[in-house]
């Protein structure tokens, strides 16, 4: 079976089962968006049963347009330049002035595995930057940016805006340059359902896109309440809903950044990539049948399959087997963990949320199927920052 005819085999194991209404049990599939620094995928996420909110008024509108004009100066387009002239960087992302001496915010994933980082100012000046601290699965980060003097910066707020908040932020999505969106507050602590995203985050109707990561999201007194981090696309229509850090005045967060603490996320270096990622989330009731319609050969117990080791990963020094495919599309090889210290998991987003529940540097045992037989895996979990491919 060839790469193409296994993506049919997918297409129409999906309609089938979404015309039975077997897949009512799970969120559907995830959508992905190109071109932003260290990619990360959009993802279904859950959106609060409140009414529509209601549009900014031309008050709410005009407030928010002179106040753009005085933060922008504070906002920076930040680049991943394989090249000195940096004509086409490999990334794109945002960050924005905290202080007047160039401490500034953005989303981790902007910078993580960056070579070489540039903050361009509004008015097109560039700096280089030096991430002083992260904090992974917060999905924050601090930059040092080299500035010749006192620079424009945006105050934290003292308090956590209110759902109905009208709310601006400032980035550099769609090849565009520091340019503003705004919306409203939709929820507070909004719960996600992908360990690698950033949970109790803020739920906002502004319209972002990649490049808009790391930008900051302000209130109406032009005060900063959360960092962008990642956006969910649903729906024919493609609508978009954001979500962002919250951050407020004396966040314990910022002052461990401030002095430098790194925090990356435990991984062991396994990935489900490419045309099966739809099943991340499988529900264990459909764990048979997808086995079954799609050819996986997995055996009947549900867990955590996955297509990709990471060279040198802990996974790969375990000798954990990805699944894999022959030249006729026959699966050959493929283990499925079925717990993490004794805890079942039941697919690859539970997996997910078991090993990031640890610290790097612990140790954890698996439980592995493997051509009919159980064993017990031990490896130590290492950090994400250690490791060049994304993995969990």
């Amino acid at each position: 079976m060839t790469a193409t005819s296994r993506h049919r085999t997918r297409a129409a194991w999906l309609a089938f089962s979404l015309l039975t209404g077997a897949l009512a049990q799970g969120p559907a599939p995830s959508a992905q968006v190109p071109g932003e620094l260290a990619q990360r995928q959009t993802k279904n996420a859950p959106v609060p049963a409140a009414r529509t909110p209601a549009p900014l008024t031309a008050a709410e509108k005009k407030a928010f347009q002179a106040l753009f004009v005085k933060a922008r100066p504070a906002t920076l387009r930040i680049e991943d330049c394989a090249t000195n002239d940096c004509r086409e960087p490999d990334g794109v992302g945002t960050a924005f002035l905290i202080s007047a001496d160039g401490l500034a915010l953005t989303a981790y994933h902007v910078v993580h595995g960056a070579r070489n980082l540039v903050a361009v100012t509004a008015d097109r000046k560039r700096l280089s930057v030096e991430v002083v601290g992260f904090d992974d699965q917060q999905d924050v980060a601090l930059l040092r940016v080299n500035v010749a003097g006192a620079v424009p910066f945006l105050p934290l707020a003292p308090a956590r805006p209110a759902v109905g908040d009208a709310a601006l932020s400032i980035g550099n999505g769609d090849g565009a340059f520091l340019q503003p969106k705004t919306g409203r507050v939709l929820g507070l602590d909004a719960a996600s359902d992908r360990a690698d995203f950033v949970d109790r985050a803020l739920q906002l109707s502004v319209p972002l896109v990649p490049g808009d990561s790391g930008g900051p999201v302000l209130n109406a007194r032009g005060e900063v309440v959360g960092v962008v981090s990642y956006i969910s696309v649903e729906g024919r229509a493609q609508k978009i809903t954001s979500y962002a850090v919250p951050l407020t005045l004396g966040d314990p967060l910022v002052s461990d950044l401030k002095r430098g603490v790194k925090r990356p996320a435990p991984v062991i270096g396994v990935g489900l990539d490419g045309e099966l990622s739809f099943l991340s989330d499988l529900p264990e009731s459909l764990f048979a049948r997808a086995n079954k319609d799609l050819e996986l050969g997995l055996g009947g117990t549900p867990g955590a399959f996955f297509t990709s080791v990471m060279p040198g990963s802990p996974a790969a020094q375990a000798g954990l087997r990805p699944l894999r495919y022959d030249a006729r599309g026959k699966k050959t090889s493929g283990d499925v963990v079925s717990a993490v210290n004794g805890k079942r998991v039941v697919n690859f987003s539970a997996f997910q949320y078991a090993v990031r529940a640890h610290r790097p540097g612990d140790t954890v045992t698996l439980t592995v199927l493997r051509d009919g037989q159980t064993l017990s895996v031990k490896l130590t979990l290492v950090g994400r920052d250690s490791i060049k491919a994304e993995a969990e």
